[in-house]
């Protein structure tokens, strides 16, 4: 680490022109700008440059790679892997740049990197009028879109990525660029899905859709005695969902705070009412719910009804993996599994893919899994450190009663902080060697590598 006395110096210099805020450890407001969304991560930077535009970004890597410090990149959400904070190191971050702008006519918006969902769709739905997000408003739209873009518009959308328009960038050696399919084009397919390996993303275009602003969904619960018949009945009913509705379903406990184990759907449809009453009539007939929250909702409202479920300084460990089939014996593991939950918080998650985010080719962005089927997820949460040993454990023990009925295929922004190496070439799987080539062109020296890291093809 770089003596105080010179990283103080550097940092007044850079202080003269900066627009945002630089704070190091002894600074007030410090304490609060190194926490991320996941308690479990507790590093601190030696540095936070808190930008408020591009030409700060720029400074900011500067000012990083002349003192000869490791960076890291903030957005605006979540990053339960802690991959966007450094112990020793500068993170910079992008939280406070939030400009939007939307084009109702051009049916696009363009929005910073520090932006959530539910600040995108606010402003979106104005105009009835959204693309594919998070599930969870607090979602930040850079990491989310950069690794994928699971949502609830992805069976008529695609995934986040899928509707991009442009990324502007800053790449390791200062330069800024506008990636699109007719400007950069290489990078462009390495942005949809690459993660953060090849610059800081300080703004992003997408392409909006008639959305809104009332669509149907919301969740069905269920006691946690109907789990088998309620997965069942999920694999039934994925096999014949039209593009417009999508469903997930989960072993998770009570809302309320009682830790009542139940099993839920919770579901989507972004089509004509009359079509979304008719497609979730099954639904509503299965089985004796405790809970029936279906019905028509403002769209901003159902992406952010979950967002209670994931509070910020909750300390989280995720772990997850596609899956072969939801078979039998699969079903069977993860009730078994669930019942051994150490946590109230805790949960397990299956989110379906269909529509259109399957009818694009594995190669055609740098996101490759694009079969139906289910991505499995073991999400542990929990409030009390003194829980995280068993906690972990739970996850990880789950997830290997599960292995044996995964796929190949794993998704980059659900890979945890203890996975490198095989799990990378996982996430990419065909495209891996193309995005590593290409990262030796943008980033050779692999200055970005606080993340889900594609080291540079030597």
């Amino acid at each position: 680490m770089l003596p105080i006395k010179s990283l103080a110096d550097a940092a007044a210099e850079l202080g003269r022109t900066f627009r945002g805020e630089l704070l190091q450890p002894l600074d007030a407001g410090y304490e609060d700008a190194r926490k991320v969304h996941n308690g479990l991560v507790d590093k601190r930077p030696a540095l936070i440059a808190r930008c408020r535009g591009v030409a700060d970004v720029v400074e900011a890597l500067e000012l990083t790679r002349r003192l000869g410090l490791e960076g890291a990149i903030r957005g605006g959400g979540h990053n339960v892997a802690g991959r966007a904070t450094i112990d020793g190191g500068v993170m910079i971050d992008l939280s406070p740049m939030k400009g939007i702008h939307v084009d109702a006519e051009a049916r696009t918006a363009w929005a910073q990197g520090g932006v959530t969902w539910g600040e995108l769709n606010r402003e979106t739905q104005l105009h009835g009028l959204a693309v594919t997000g998070g599930v969870i408003s607090s979602t930040g739209i850079a990491g989310l879109t950069l690794g994928g873009g699971v949502g609830w518009l992805m069976g008529k959308y695609g995934l986040a990525l899928d509707n991009l328009r442009a990324v502007d960038l800053v790449t390791a050696g200062g330069k800024v660029l506008r990636a699109s399919k007719h400007h950069e084009p290489e990078l462009f397919w390495a942005l949809r899905g690459g993660g953060g390996n090849f610059g800081v993303a300080t703004g992003f275009e997408y392409q909006l859709h008639p959305v809104g602003p009332i669509i149907t969904g919301g969740p069905i619960v269920h006691p946690i005695e109907s789990s088998r018949a309620l997965l069942e009945f999920f694999r039934d009913s994925t096999r014949s969902l039209p593009d417009e509705h999508t469903l997930f379903a989960t072993l998770t406990h009570a809302p309320d705070g009682s830790g009542t184990e139940v099993a839920g759907l919770v579901t989507c449809h972004c089509g004509p009412l009359e079509d979304a009453e008719r497609a979730m009539r099954p639904l509503k007939q299965f089985g004796v719910p405790i809970l029936d929250a279906v019905g028509p909702i403002p769209y901003s409202q159902l992406n952010g009804m979950l967002d209670a479920s994931y509070p910020k300084g909750a300390l989280n460990y995720w772990k997850s993996s596609f899956l072969r089939e939801l078979s039998d014996a699969a079903i069977d593991t993860m009730i078994a599994s669930f019942a051994r939950c150490p946590t109230t918080m805790g949960q397990l998650l299956l989110e379906h893919f269909h529509g259109a985010v399957t009818r694009v080719s594995a190669t055609e962005t740098a996101f490759p899994h694009r079969g139906e089927g289910y991505n499995f997820l073991v999400l542990a949460q929990w409030m009390q450190p003194a829980d995280t040993g068993a906690c972990i454990a739970w996850a990880r023990e789950t997830y290997e009663a599960m292995r044996p009925f995964f796929a190949d295929g794993r998704y980059v922004n659900y890979l945890d902080d203890d996975e490198m190496g095989e799990p990378i070439a996982a996430a990419y799987g065909p495209n891996y060697r193309r995005l590593q080539q290409i990262k030796a062109r943008y980033d050779p020296t692999n200055f970005f590598r606080m993340n889900q890291n594609i080291a540079p093809l030597a």
